[in-house]
């Protein structure tokens, strides 16, 4: 790889203020923005480098050094894309999730479909063991999707092991970290901890995350230098069995209140004509046509470059 200039540097925060857009809509995850824009094994390369070892090259040939070996420049620009995009667009997508869902699930809808190809063709060789195991991961996505949410949990230990598998859901493409949070109960929890500045549980979270993360992105470089077919035709499948998350028409069979906003957790595909309200088709067709053209746009555009 060259070295990136300014605008190079630019166009990674414009992707993480996609991969924040995302993670802010429950069922789609910023690691399939990730994926589709080119970005997602340098994020995981990246992630891999910060362990202690990194202050001795610190210590030993200086700072530039130290902040190169990190590739300090890109985690930064693409930290400063995600942060942005949920100060500035988490209300617009937010307002759009309760006003307008069925336009925003299937603009989303088209946009995940489209990265199902692009992530399978990534896939050198097929054979019967990338099949099943595409198979596998797109039902395990599919199950997750159905399970239904635990009662609200406060325990120390168990808001650790949520912020760590909710950070690892977050860089799996498919999987959204804040549904993982609804099913695993401790949404609302952490939530009054931010509110609250509960720092104890906050501290707890975010050291759940830094252990999730960095350990799970170590599991994730191995699979790709070992099984590199194998880990993607699972992340295949992964976004595969996630669509049954984002499908646009649903009935709603439960929801919750948290922090003033109604939340739904329990939820039911139905067919246009089943859904209670305006199915607005032709528009969501529209929408889900630009999503789905849109991720090939950027493909062909990032490969021209």
């Amino acid at each position: 790889m060259g070295a990136r200039k300014l605008f190079d540097y630019a166009i990674i925060t414009l992707k993480g203020m996609a991969m924040g857009a995302a993670d802010v809509v429950p069922g789609v995850s910023g690691g399939t923005i990730a994926f589709i824009s080119g970005i997602y094994e340098e994020l995981i390369d990246s992630i891999n480098n910060v362990k202690p070892s990194l202050l001795s090259v610190w210590k030993k040939e200086g700072f530039k050094a130290f902040w190169n070996k990190l590739n300090g420049n890109f985690l930064i620009a693409l930290f400063i894309g995600i942060f942005i995009s949920v100060l500035s667009l988490a209300k617009l997508l937010s307002y759009l999730l309760e006003n307008k869902p069925v336009l925003l699930w299937s603009f989303f809808f088209g946009l995940v479909l489209a990265s199902i190809f692009l992530v399978g063709k990534e896939i050198k060789k097929w054979s019967a063991a990338t099949v099943i195991m595409l198979l596998l991961g797109a039902a395990v996505a599919y199950y997750i999707t159905e399970l239904p949410p635990n009662e609200n949990v406060d325990s120390l230990p168990y808001l650790f092991l949520s912020g760590a598998l909710a950070i690892c859901a977050m860089i799996l493409p498919g999987i959204s970290g804040a549904f993982i949070l609804v099913l695993l109960g401790s949404y609302k929890t952490i939530l009054d901890a931010v509110h609250e500045r509960d720092i104890k549980m906050i501290v707890t979270v975010g050291l759940g995350a830094i252990v999730g993360l960095l350990s799970f992105a170590r599991l994730l470089k191995w699979m790709f230098k070992n099984y590199r077919n194998t880990t993607l035709a699972i992340l295949t499948g992964f976004i595969l069995g996630s669509l049954n998350k984002i499908w646009p028409w649903k009935k709603v069979l439960e929801t919750r209140v948290f922090d003033d906003k109604v939340i739904v957790i329990d939820d039911q595909n139905v067919l246009p004509g089943a859904f209670e309200g305006e199915p607005q088709v032709l528009l969501a067709i529209i929408l889900a046509v630009l999503g789905f053209s849109l991720i090939f746009t950027l493909e062909r555009l990032a490969s021209k470059k």
